[in-house]
């Protein structure tokens, strides 16, 4: 591979290219475009890359590529650009203010506002994005400059760059620490002797007709088994892409009957924009919950592409929600069947060449067919139509763990907006907390309770994130950086608060509303 081209851009003619439409991101000082027909063969999907249009994406694509792919990237380098002692300047990308490109009537890419941005009036709210049809004027037919001109706060671009720097030091000890390296014997061995044992436990005692223990053991056998298929998904037992999917597929759509490429095209945008109201899909889950009071306000998800509306269904749950926290996580596997097929369905359309060839689609498909196939001969044999539905809820119960878990990392946290000044490290630190217990029960979690650790380096391997979290809470401890962590009960307390805060507001809200029709009819 030659050398990249030598030609310096210049800040004003990085946001021409942008707002020509080009996907253009700044890595390592070096100006990089991501072709359009890239966008759509993207392992990690489109919106991994436009949500850094104009920005340093240097932490985060140190974080989530291996060097082989970051070789690789370098053909696709156009120039470099002056970073300066401070750090690039950001650019907010145009998804960030609804902008986003698609084929016109006359089948050229054009510019499309999906989305209306509403900016914060204050650092303690978000930028958000709400549909259009609200009587305010279109935008224009493309974004402008002022468009990708980032909102004034107190975030010095000084010292997110030295955060930044520290974040690359803190990777490189990472790696030079040989944590990177999976544990197939110590790590994986006892995890496939549990799942082996969960799984004959659960036959044994289906054919001796003890329906509800072996629907038990089947639903923490689906739970034990996400841990594995998450690792999977981030590339992080065997670092090959190919050989990992593989496995994925086996785990997640066979024994799980869940679409792994639809959790990864999922999980990269929340790890990427943790707790943004408008952009995580992570935190987007109304009618049933919400944890900030900004989703009351009918948001826009640039994920789902559709309005997040806060109608009567919506208000009904939210103002219980803190009261109906466990009963939602316990039938959440439902909602991941819905998620997983609809995304299925949708990519059966994307070119023959997406995401590493078609073949994923294919054996998705297959997989989940066999799945339905075993799990439907266990209902059928459990007889009547009372002992079916006991073993599908009991089974699927089993297996809800696991939600409460993941949303204990990220329900209580931060949910505002810094911009794109913000730091990778700072993020990730703010709007991520830990979950403490001992060593000796951590399988119950899958290790995955350090998601503070795991949001920094998803790719390095669940059984080495204990040893490295040691070496992310010095750093922050340096940086001056909060590393947040909780107990698991004060966890489940913490996030309840802050639900039933919100539920609050919705009270709140009916009351103001009670006394203006009162003053009204007074008048």
């Amino acid at each position: 591979m030659g050398l990249p081209p030598t030609q310096v851009w210049t800040r004003e003619q990085v946001a021409a290219r942008i707002l020509a439409g080009d996907s253009v991101f700044v890595l390592n000082g070096n100006l990089v475009r991501v072709p359009a027909s890239w966008l759509s063969l993207h392992p990690g999907g489109n919106l991994s890359i436009l949500h850094f249009v104009g920005r340093d994406a240097t932490d985060e694509i140190g974080a989530f590529h291996s060097q082989e792919t970051l070789q690789r990237m370098k053909g696709y380098v156009i120039g470099q650009v002056d970073v300066g002692e401070d750090g690039w300047a950001p650019f907010v990308p145009p998804i960030a203010t609804g902008w986003v490109r698609r084929n016109g009537k006359d089948g050229k890419t054009e510019w499309y506002n999906e989305a209306r941005a509403v900016h914060a009036t204050t650092e303690a709210e978000p930028s958000i994005l709400l549909v259009k049809g609200d009587g305010t004027p279109p935008a224009g037919p493309a974004p402008t400059l002022a468009d990708l001109q980032p909102a004034p706060n107190s975030l010095s671009l000084k010292n997110e760059k030295l955060n930044s720097d520290a974040y690359q030091e803190l990777h490189r000890r990472v790696k030079d620490a040989g944590l990177y390296q999976c544990r197939y014997i110590t790590g994986y061995g006892p995890e496939i002797v549990r799942y082996t044992l969960l799984a004959v436990l659960s036959a044994v005692c289906y054919s001796k007709g003890w329906l509800i223990p072996s629907a038990l053991l089947l639903g923490l056998f689906w739970q034990q088994l996400t841990f594995t298929a998450h690792d999977l998904g981030h590339v992080g037992v065997t670092h090959n892409w190919t050989l990992d999917r593989l496995i994925s597929i086996f785990i997640a759509d066979f024994l799980g009957g869940l679409s792994i490429g639809w959790w990864v095209n999922n999980h990269n945008v929340h790890h990427l924009v943790p707790n943004h109201p408008t952009h995580d899909p992570d935190i987007q889950h109304l009618p049933f919950f919400a944890i900030s009071p900004v989703f009351l306000r009918s948001l826009w998800s640039s994920y789902y592409k559709r309005e997040m509306t806060f109608d009567a269904p919506a208000k009904f749950f939210i103002s219980l929600q803190h009261k109906l926290f466990y009963v939602v996580l316990s039938l959440a596997r439902f909602n991941l069947y819905a998620l997983s097929y609809g995304y299925l369905f949708k990519t059966a359309f994307e070119p023959k060449k997406a995401r590493g060839g078609r073949w994923w689609w294919w054996a998705e498909v297959f997989a989940l067919g066999l799945f339905f196939t075993w799990y439907g001969a266990v209902l059928k044999g459990c007889g009547s139509w009372k002992n079916i539905l006991v073993y599908l809820l009991v089974s699927h119960i089993a297996a809800s763990p696991v939600h409460v878990q993941i949303v204990l990392s990220h329900f209580s946290r931060s949910t505002v907006d810094l911009g794109p000044v913000e730091s990778f490290f700072a993020r990730q630190l703010r709007t991520t907390v830990d979950v403490i217990c001992s060593e000796s029960i951590e399988f119950i979690h899958g290790g995955l309770h350090l998601q503070v650790t795991h949001h920094l380096f998803p790719r390095l391997p669940r059984h080495n994130l204990r040893q490295a979290s040691l070496i992310v809470k010095e750093y922050a401890k340096e940086r001056g950086l909060e590393y947040a962590e909780f107990g698991f009960a004060d966890g489940n307390a913490e996030v309840r608060g802050v639900l039933k805060e919100v539920a609050d507001q919705i009270k709140i809200i009916g009351m103001v509303a009670d006394s203006e029709v009162k003053e009204a009819m007074k008048g």
